[in-house]
């Protein structure tokens, strides 16, 4: 008989799911889904490449010194409903040079497509926000008028506030159109951004938890303690805001006391502030998806072969044999909603910090409970092969 995680084990196992958490969202702050995610990176060019190649994203958009902007370059990479934009400083000095030395490269900027950018703006900061850039327009000439707004959350990681309603341009104002781009990789179905996830530190989990449901008017969907997230080495624990729509998802996590260093931990220390650990991406066919990315050169944790031995008793039928989900490394997890089919990358650069989920959703809104043992365990072997266990 297939074993299902309900409401009730799943508390017992240390994890606590809010059923009501999209109604009891606030809609003050009315958030259309994700826009784009910035990266700040030393070499723009490269990441984009890499991407193209690796990944299958498209170049849409370039901004530099052709387009008159001196002190950055910036790649706009897409595919569907993914935007990527990736920023590396021209010069050694600035707000970007300074982030990619302390930092390397990650996440900058997780930004919001809305209606109205002054409203949100207002709305953020009249509740705690600080802000980061005042509602401000932006005139791309016969492309129209592009409106944006930021605000700043963990670390130095900004929301930015963007309404395209006016503005018909290829990305922004100060953008140019790549023309002919270079084939990108084939054979890949990344769709949109499922969820992205924030490391903070020690003791800090509830402030931003706090944060999100009294600035943004998000809902705590589920809580994981100590005691579902866990090895004979390390833990975390972690909290999932979502807006009221669910097309906005953010786990919150911060490191748990364990014998040896967790994987947040391990984050903060190199990232050396809180910030973006992982964005996962959904697709319609991980099997396709995970095989190709593999081949291009895409690196993912691996798991043994004692965790599929018993994966069938655990999740039932998860349309995929698991003979292939072993052979490609794939993850499945199953609760009363239904099941999810998911794997994890290495880090994306030298520095082991930020890295990609994929995740492929029948039903099921949660994040894999199931695994979480098995994923740390493979994690915790990383870590002991780089000397940060």
């Amino acid at each position: 008989m297939t074993e299902t995680i309900s409401r009730a084990a799943a508390n017992q196992a240390g994890a606590r799911i809010n059923a009501n958490a999209y109604a009891e969202a606030q809609d003050f702050l009315p958030l259309k889904g994700i826009d784009h995610v910035e990266f700040w990176v030393g070499n723009a060019r490269q990441a984009s490449a890499y991407y193209r190649a690796l990944w299958g994203f498209t170049p849409v958009a370039f901004s530099g010194l052709e387009t008159k902007v001196r002190d950055r370059a910036s790649y706009v990479m897409r595919q569907n409903d993914i935007t990527f934009v990736f920023s590396a400083p021209l010069t050694p000095d600035g707000e970007i040079a300074e982030h990619v030395r302390a930092h390397g490269d990650g996440v900058h900027n997780i930004a919001f497509l809305v209606d109205d950018v002054e409203s949100a703006w207002r709305e953020t900061t009249t509740r705690g926000a600080v802000s980061a850039l005042a509602p401000r327009e932006f005139d791309g000439g016969e492309d129209g008028t592009l409106r944006r707004s930021s605000v700043r959350t963990y670390g130095e990681t900004l929301h930015s506030f963007v309404d395209r309603s006016d503005y018909h341009g290829a990305f922004a104002p100060g953008y140019r159109k790549v023309k002919n781009p270079a084939r990108a990789a084939q054979g890949l179905s990344l769709l949109e951004v499922d969820h992205c996830v924030g490391n903070v530190e020690l003791g800090e989990m509830d402030t931003f938890v706090d944060f999100y449901r009294d600035v943004f008017g998000f809902s705590q969907l589920i809580h994981y303690d100590d005691k579902v997230i866990h090895t004979d080495y390390s833990a975390l624990m972690s909290k999932v805001m979502t807006n009221g729509n669910g097309r906005i998802k953010f786990p919150i996590n911060e490191p748990a006391t364990g014998r040896k260093k967790s994987q947040i931990q391990e984050y903060l220390d190199w990232y050396h502030a809180p910030g973006c650990q992982h964005i996962a991406l959904r697709t319609e066919d991980i099997v396709a998806t995970v095989r190709q990315l593999r081949e291009n050169g895409v690196e993912f944790l691996g798991l043994p072969h004692e965790y599929y031995a018993t994966l069938a008793d655990r999740v039932g039928d998860v349309g995929v044999p698991i003979d292939t989900l072993e052979e490609l490394g794939i993850e499945a997890d199953r609760d009363e909603e239904g099941y999810l089919l998911q794997i994890f990358t290495r880090p994306i650069q030298d520095r082991p910090t930020f890295f990609f989920e994929i995740i492929e959703r029948h039903g099921s809104r949660g994040f894999g409970v199931g695994n979480f043992k098995a994923l740390f365990e493979a994690i915790e072997r990383e870590q002991d092969k780089r000397g940060n266990l």
